[in-house]
């Protein structure tokens, strides 16, 4: 009789351990929530804009988003001190990349020209739309645009991300050819930084 209770005792404890220790297997595979925008702060978010900022201000990015005269601009160290519209009276047209005169891709190739100032070049070359105006514009100005579905091609934070990360002539920025400062950080840390502002809530500076 002590042995037949015995079994029964170990068969009992077999059949309730894994019971037991599916909780523990559980806990172990759990993986942690993608972070809220509330552990995010605002004055983080705050500081991942101003970064951003560095680089959308930045010549590589700012003369070729401008306004509706669709002139982009040559600025930048190597071009003296004051900003001065592209040479031979080039205009983008209401096209962006001058299919009304002459098309950008007249002059900019694939690739840059390997000689001081000559064509930079990239996958595809024109102006943004000019919706993306950040020529002469304050970092307030740009930050409301950015996030502003109307004005931004109807991009989410996320799209953001990946197209400041991924789009060829945005990368263009970074190798942007001889003569030229490319943008500040890089391509990945700038995707960092517009998910960072994302999770704070896209805060925008004031003034």
């Amino acid at each position: 009789m002590k042995a037949l209770a015995s079994l029964a005792l170990t068969a009992t404890l077999a059949l309730a351990l894994p019971t037991l220790a599916a909780p523990a297997l559980a806990q172990d595979d759990h993986v942690a929530p993608e972070p809220v925008a509330s552990q995010v702060s605002l004055e983080d978010g705050l500081s991942a804009w101003n970064q951003i900022h560095e680089v959308f201000s930045h010549p590589r990015c700012a003369n070729c988003h401008v306004g509706e005269d669709n002139i982009p601009r040559w600025s930048g160290p190597h071009y003296g001190d004051e900003p001065r519209n592209h040479g031979m009276f080039v205009n983008g047209d209401d096209s962006r990349f001058g299919v009304e005169s002459i098309t950008c891709t007249t002059c900019h190739a694939t690739e840059n020209a390997q000689v001081l100032h000559g064509p930079p070049g990239a996958e595809v070359w024109m102006l943004a739309p000019v919706e993306f105006v950040w020529w002469e514009k304050t970092s307030q100005e740009i930050c409301e645009q950015v996030k502003d579905p109307e004005r931004n091609g109807f991009r989410s934070i996320e799209d953001l991300a990946h197209h400041v990360e991924f789009d060829a002539l945005v990368l263009w920025g970074w190798n942007p050819g001889p003569g030229r400062e490319p943008a500040p950080y890089s391509a990945s840390e700038l995707a960092s930084f517009v998910r960072t502002w994302g999770a704070a809530g896209a805060p925008c500076p004031a003034g």
